[in-house]
């Protein structure tokens, strides 16, 4: 990377960091002080951990359309303001209600795909894997932080405090947006990198992609309806204070990902992926049912929680992964964009439901619920092929006049090790999914001069 890609990476990375650290923090303590609200019961508490998931899912994608339209940094400015004034609203509401309404807003300002799109903008194809790795790194520390520093600040200033603490994230995230992250010049609209509305159907129809789909949203489904149970029982049956759980889950984090590394090396550089994907499951099923018969010590948690962690580490990585290894040339923005509404909208149905779980069966029947749902992902992924192991690339293609796609399609068909060829006028771009121990680079360099300026974007 230049300097200038090293600038807008941290900077839109620290950006969306600082985003995701506001909506996970309450995520550890609400249960807890959410108690204390006017009209709480288990159920709305349980929404009002989820609420946010809902309006993210919903506007996400016509957020990162928007921007196509009127720019990124008007698009990312507006959705931090929603987001602002939604943790002020819930830092000031005193009942049950108001902190749903505000956790709605928080969601609203759903600014991840305006984000990507910008950081597509201004990194060159090939750096845009590497900028959009450190991009998803950040996401991972970000919740990583929030398990330590949400029962930390909440133990000192409360659960307004910690709203007010978000909404100056976010008012730190706009600064950040105005006078820091770089301002492209030009936007670029690839269909590997952003979705088309024309395409949700067939992204839809796939079912490969369907399992995926599920599967991201079980795993947040479960994840937040967990934390709708957690904290009460790290409080009363393990005795520790609400302000030291970070205690468990900082040990409890970092040995899960050292685990879970060498699992990874497995996956993707001994061709094992669907193996590992499938242990990983059984990891989530083991824990949460574990933890659904065995609650009643420090240990017996943490014990479950290392597993779940483990797996659940395991599946965020290898996810996106196989959705990029699946979809279509052409089609990894479209797709990507529906695996992300699954995954906020498993976060709004597992907090919703969790909290109505417990508040009707009891803390052991949200566990036992998710396991049975594990155990079903389980099922289904055991249809799932093992994903050819290719890489998408994007080719911009340069000049002016009409393009003959089907001839350049042929073309790039002849290079060896080029699996699959798309190319698409409107875009002024070619989708390849290429083989990349077998690619001839040198001779799709040749054929891409000087009508194709090819840089490849690694998926």
């Amino acid at each position: 990377m230049n300097s200038f890609e090293i600038r807008a990476t941290w900077s839109l990375a620290s950006l969306f960091a600082m985003r995701m650290l506001g909506l996970f923090m309450i995520l550890p303590v609400f249960a807890l002080y959410g108690e204390s609200l006017v009209g709480a019961t288990p159920g709305l508490i349980g929404l009002a951990i989820g609420a946010y998931g809902l309006t993210q899912a919903m506007l996400q994608v016509p957020f990162g359309l928007l921007s196509d339209r009127i720019g990124r940094k008007p698009v990312i400015v507006m959705g931090l303001l929603v987001f602002l004034v939604g943790s002020l609203v819930a830092a000031e509401a005193d009942s049950i209600y108001g902190v749903i309404a505000g956790r709605a807003l928080q969601g609203a300002g759903a600014i991840a795909s305006a984000i990507m799109a910008l950081l597509t903008d201004l990194t060159r194809d090939d750096q845009r894997a590497k900028a959009m790795a450190m991009v998803g790194a950040s996401i991972g520390m970000s919740f990583a932080l929030a398990l330590v520093v949400g029962p930390v600040l909440s133990g000192w200033f409360q659960l307004e405090g910690l709203f007010i603490f978000t909404a100056v994230l976010a008012g730190l995230g706009i600064a950040l947006t105005l006078w820091v992250v770089p301002s492209p010049d030009m936007r670029r609209v690839y269909r590997d990198t952003r979705p088309v509305m024309a395409q949700f159907s067939d992204v839809l129809k796939d079912a490969d992609l369907l399992r995926l789909d599920l599967g991201v949203f079980v795993l947040h489904m479960m994840l937040t309806a967990s934390f709708v149970v957690l904290p009460g029982w790290l409080l009363n049956n393990a005795a520790i204070a609400k302000e030291q759980h970070w205690v468990v889950y900082l040990p409890i984090l970092f040995l899960s990902f050292v685990l879970m590394l060498p699992m990874m090396i497995v996956a993707e550089k001994a061709r094992k992926i669907k193996q590992v994907f499938l242990v990983a499951i059984v990891l989530l099923v083991l824990s949460l049912f574990s933890l659904s018969q065995w609650h009643d010590s420090v240990w017996s948690i943490a014990a479950g929680l290392f597993v779940f962690f483990w797996g659940f580490n395991l599946l965020e990585a290898l996810l996106p992964s196989l959705v990029s290894k699946l979809a279509a040339p052409g089609f990894k923005g479209t797709s990507m964009g529906v695996y992300s509404s699954c995954q906020f909208l498993g976060a709004f149905v597992g907090g919703a439901g969790g909290g109505w779980l417990m508040g009707h069966y009891g803390d052991g029947a949200v566990y036992l619920m998710a396991s049975g749902m594990a155990a079903v992902w389980l099922l289904f992924a055991l249809g799932m092929k093992q994903p050819p192991y290719l890489q998408s690339v994007t080719l911009p293609l340069s000049g002016e006049g009409d393009l003959d796609s089907g001839v350049w399609a042929s073309r790039l068909m002849t290079v060896v090790g080029v699996e699959e060829a798309v190319v698409i006028e409107e875009d002024r771009a070619a989708y390849l999914k290429v083989d990349n121990a077998r690619l001839d680079r040198e001779q799709l360099m040749r054929l891409s001069q000087p009508t194709l300026q090819s840089q490849a974007e690694p998926a």
